[in-house]
This record gives C-alpha cells, structure tokens and sequence, in this order.
C-alpha cells in the first residue's frame, strides 16, 4: 500500500515515516508539510492512503481532505495529537470524506512511541476495507416513487445508515427537522467507537432533535435520535428494544447498517423508512434492499451531493432504494413519510 503523509511538524512526520517502513507492504509515497502542497501533490500522484494531520498552517486538514476528495479520491485517515481538542475538526475532516481518525503516535516517559499498535491497525482495516465504487463521479439512477407503508401510524421509525462524508450529510438532515419530529431515529456511522459520543455531541449542536448514543435495551424515542456507540452492532432485540451484538462476527463494517436494517425487517412492527447515505463500499445496499422487500419505504442519497458514492450506487444497482435524493432534499423526504404515514 502506497502512504503518503501531510503534516508541518517535523518531528511528527518522522515518526511517521519511520512506522510505515517498518511495515512489510507500507510504502512512502511523499509527505507535505501543509494541505495546499498535499493538494498537489495528489494531483500528480494519487497514494493508496493519506495520513492527514488537522491543524497545519496555509491549509487545515479539513479543507485538504474536501478538496482532495472532490479532485483526486483517495482513502484519508486523520492522525493528529489532539483528537478531542479539535472535535469539531475531526468531524468536518469526516464529513468531508475522511474514513477515520487516530491519535499521532507520541513518545512515552520510557522513551517509546505509544499508539503504533492503534495506528497500524487503522491502516491495516483500510487497507482491507472493500472500496468498491469509492468515486463520487457517477451517474445519478434510480425513480421517486412514493410508498405507503404497512403499520400503524404512531409508531415511526427512520433508520439511517451513512460512512465516508456522513457527519456533514447527517448534520444537513437533522437540522432541517422540525423541532417537533414524531419519528424516532437511529443512526448507525461507520465510526470508531471511541469518538461515538464527541459525534453525537456534534451533532447535537447542529440539530433539531435531541441528538446521543443508545445504549443497551435503550427504546426508540419519538423526536430523538440514537447513535451506535461500540464497535459490536446495534440491533433490534425484539419489536421494542435496542441492543449490542458481537453477531455476526464476519461482517467487516462494525457496526454495520446491513445487520441493523435486517433487524428491522425481522422485529419492527410500525412504520419505518430506511435511508442510505454517502460512504464507501457495500454496506447498507441489501439491508436497504430487504427493507424495501419488506414494503419500508427507502431513500438513498444521490450521487452529486455524495462525498463518496458508493454504498447508495450499490443500492441503486440492486433497485433497493424507493427514492433517490440530494441530501438536501432527504428531511422533506421524511417529513413527507410521517405525513403519509399519519393520513
């Protein structure tokens, strides 16, 4: 795997490059030590992998990902010595398609560098993770057929699942509710699990709803919106009750949207609508598909307004999605499905 890295701090890119050939397989690719240089240097040789810092003079690590990915895609991880000081950050690097995030690796009282292990397996997971289709540069698909549902109208549910640029598209949906939402709403984000709470807090500030991370036999709420916050996934355990799963064990993405969407499909018994949101990879496509077998009404995002168009283009490919949108169009979407629901 071909890595390259930005950061303006000597010493950190050093350490850096001394971890990635220390690795059978890594190669340094370049390293730049501000975002505009990263921009450019992209343009002339795309890597495999970016280890992107976050705060860095001329250009942050925020705006270096946007414009690297509406340029020259690439997988970005972000490595910066203040994850939780600069959430917000962390956030808007994700939002605009960063995969993940991790702590720079920083040398310990007994002289050694702690958080290799962490950072090796970030790149190692991303370096395994199916990126299929992982462009935004493809054709719009798919029809605006509405549906009505099969339940009973009191109890609604909207089930989103989003990846690579989800935190921006979730931040534009939630906000753009009305602050008296019936709906419940869970979101599952491909996510490390340790910055589960620092995102719902984001997005709490951004939002309409009341925005937190479910936790074991929590219950779906009407005008509040639950996140999954560990790396096993979040399920329905019976028509009420949420929980966590280590099952099954053999689905790369944890948590993964498939497993939740067939949850519902098994246990839910009132209204629900399934959305599928930018992100790399497969991940959601035949959940999404299941739903809608099921007689759920789906949405999945369209892919002009994608940071990354491939988990709802898989679900295009496979008819799963009722409805195709701009990210901007998809609260009235659900606006419209509590309406059709309740008339």
């Amino acid at each position: 795997m071909r890595i390259a890295i930005v950061n303006d701090a000597a010493i950190a890119a050093e350490a850096l490059r001394r971890i990635l050939l220390s690795v059978p397989g890594y190669e340094l690719a370049w390293i730049a030590s501000d975002g505009a240089e990263a921009v450019q240097m992209c343009r002339q040789d795309t890597p495999d992998l970016i280890l992107m810092d976050l705060v860095m003079p001329v250009m942050d690590g925020a705006e270096t990902t946007r414009q690297i990915m509406a340029q020259t895609p690439c997988a970005i991880l972000v490595v910066t010595a203040t994850v939780e000081g600069h959430c917000a950050k962390v956030f808007e690097a994700l939002g605009a398609g960063a995969l993940d995030a991790v702590q720079t690796p920083a040398l310990a009282g007994s002289g050694q560098l702690q958080g290799v292990s962490a950072l090796k397996f970030k790149i190692d997971a991303i370096g395994r993770s199916p990126l299929n289709d992982s462009g935004n540069r493809h054709p719009k698909s798919g029809t605006t057929e509405r549906q009505l549902l099969r339940s009973a109208p009191s109890d609604l549910l909207v089930a989103i699942g989003a990846s690579a640029g989800g935190p921006a598209a979730l931040a534009t949906i939630l906000s753009s509710l009305p602050r008296d939402f019936p709906a419940a709403i869970i979101i599952i984000q491909h996510l490390d699990a340790q910055f589960a709470p620092s995102m719902a807090g984001w997005l709490n500030e951004r939002s309409t709803v009341s925005v937190r991370v479910a936790r074991q036999d929590d219950a779906p709420q009407a005008n509040t919106a639950l996140i999954a916050g560990t790396n096993d996934h979040l399920v329905f355990l019976n028509s009420q009750v949420l929980g966590y799963t280590p099952e099954p064990r053999d689905r790369y993405y944890r948590p993964s949207i498939d497993v939740f969407f067939e949850s519902i499909v098994r246990h839910w018994r009132g209204n629900a609508v399934g959305t599928l949101l930018t992100g790399m990879g497969k991940d959601g496509a035949k959940g999404l598909k299941g739903m809608r077998d099921a007689g759920y009404l789906t949405i999945a995002q369209d892919s002009a307004s994608c940071v990354v168009y491939g988990m709802p283009k898989a679900a295009a490919e496979l008819n799963a999605a009722a409805a195709i949108l701009p990210v901007d169009e998809i609260a009235n979407g659900l606006i419209n499905f509590v309406r059709l629901s309740n008339s």
